[in-house]
């Protein structure tokens, strides 16, 4: 079975991504097609005005709905807005201004997301996280009712989605459950990144330890039942704050990832990593220079992914990304982790796999096939199929950790 809607990989991946979320609210069918039938052309400003276009209409008429009362039309029409608004954004290094287009956009994508928010039942409680002697931006979000402490999902984003796709999910089914989950924006992630300029950081633990502490300090959460999932890039984070956070009940990671620097190298090829390797740095940066000069799609992607690093070298942005390799610390692992396995995985072919195989402790991997339509990173299509095989694990490893 194969999907193809554009000739540009990454567009074709956020259109399947669009469609999937439809099933979460996070996307009407119908708008997503009818868009894809202008964007899907590979040129970054047709890409952008489209799915900009679709956002503001939509958002104009959550707008139009919220004037009149209509709460589940305006909590809907926002969410819907957001999440396009935020698969806009993935072109924005290909625009002639990115950074203007940037800044005016996300603001509009998290403006939407904090508007669909609000209008939940119950609205979801803005958070700040302290870190650093700083703080971490978050949502703390609930199913209806005073239900007393809760099993909590920390949802932790990839390397470059928006918000809005966190939700669909990780949250949505996560409170359709009954859990409590805590979104947040973590170091190069979102807000962290395009509002205040932080960048990622391979020592995760660094990150999730302090949002332990701050749920742990909190009354509506079961401090014996917090789970740590996470998506695309989060795949590494997840076991590596794992390895050395243990206060974490049970922990998903879709999928597996072993070493983050192996989704780069998949699309540079062997010569140009001999040459990384050589330790060149003045060659290979004129190589790649030369590379991305001759590829406008491509260098645009590369500007998009490296943007959270907040290096230009190419040379030094790989050395940096090379840092990020689970294998010196998944030995200290204890915490049950699930993850995920999906036919086609494009990024980290065979790291679900390598990572399971290296676990020490309890560990369980969930196959998810093409035959099934829940292939490819993240199984973008399969979400339903997704759901109840990683949230029905989540319940059962739960269940046997009792109530407060």
């Amino acid at each position: 079975m194969t999907y193809r809607f554009s000739k540009n990989d990454q567009y074709n991946y956020e259109i399947l991504l669009a469609l999937g979320s439809a099933w979460r609210q996070g996307a009407d069918i119908g708008e997503v097609l009818a868009t894809t039938s202008v964007a899907a052309d590979g040129h970054a400003e047709t890409w952008f005005s489209a799915w900009t276009a679709l956002a503001r209409r939509v958002r104009a008429q959550a707008e139009r709905s919220a004037a009149e009362e209509h709460t589940v039309s305006t909590r809907d029409a926002y969410l819907r807005a957001a999440g396009y608004f935020g698969t806009a954004l993935v072109a924005v290094d290909g625009l002639a201004d990115p950074e203007a287009q940037l800044a005016e956009v996300f603001a509009a994508h998290r403006d939407c997301f904090d508007r669909f928010l609000q209008a939940c039942d119950p609205p979801a409680e803005r958070v700040s996280i302290p870190y650093e002697g700083g703080a971490l931006p978050g949502y703390l979000v609930g199913p209806p009712g005073d239900l007393g402490p809760l099993p909590t999902v920390i949802v932790n984003n990839g390397s470059d989605g928006p918000i809005s796709t966190a939700w669909t999910m990780l949250g949505a089914p996560a409170v359709a459950r009954e859990y409590r989950v805590l979104l947040f924006d973590g170091p190069g992630q979102q807000s962290m990144l395009f509002e205040r300029g932080v960048t990622f950081r391979p020592d995760w633990e660094k990150v999730i330890t302090p949002i332990v502490d701050f749920l742990l300090a909190r009354g509506d959460v079961d401090p014996r039942r917090i789970v740590l999932a996470g998506i695309s890039q989060a795949g590494y984070w997840v076991p590596r704050a794992l390895a050395f956070e243990h206060r974490i009940a049970a922990a998903v990671a879709d999928p597996g990832v072993v070493a983050v620097a192996d989704s780069w190298w998949h699309n540079l090829g062997p010569e140009l990593r001999a040459l990384w390797e050589s330790g060149d740095r003045t060659t290979f940066d004129q190589v790649m220079t030369e590379v991305l000069g001759r590829d406008p799609a491509l260098a645009a992607m590369w500007r998009w992914r490296a943007k959270p690093y907040g290096i230009d070298s190419p040379f030094d942005l790989l050395t940096e990304v090379s840092r990020y390799d689970v294998m010196p610390f998944v030995g200290r692992i204890t915490t049950p982790l699930l993850i995920t396995d999906p036919d086609g995985e494009h990024f980290w072919p065979g790291a679900s796999q390598r990572l399971y195989d290296a676990l020490p402790g309890p560990k369980h991997l969930v196959r998810f096939t093409e035959e099934e339509g829940a292939h490819l990173h993240c199984e973008p299509v399969g979400r339903a199929v997704f759901e109840q095989r990683v949230f029905d694990w989540l319940d059962t490893r739960l269940a046997s950790v009792g109530h407060p």
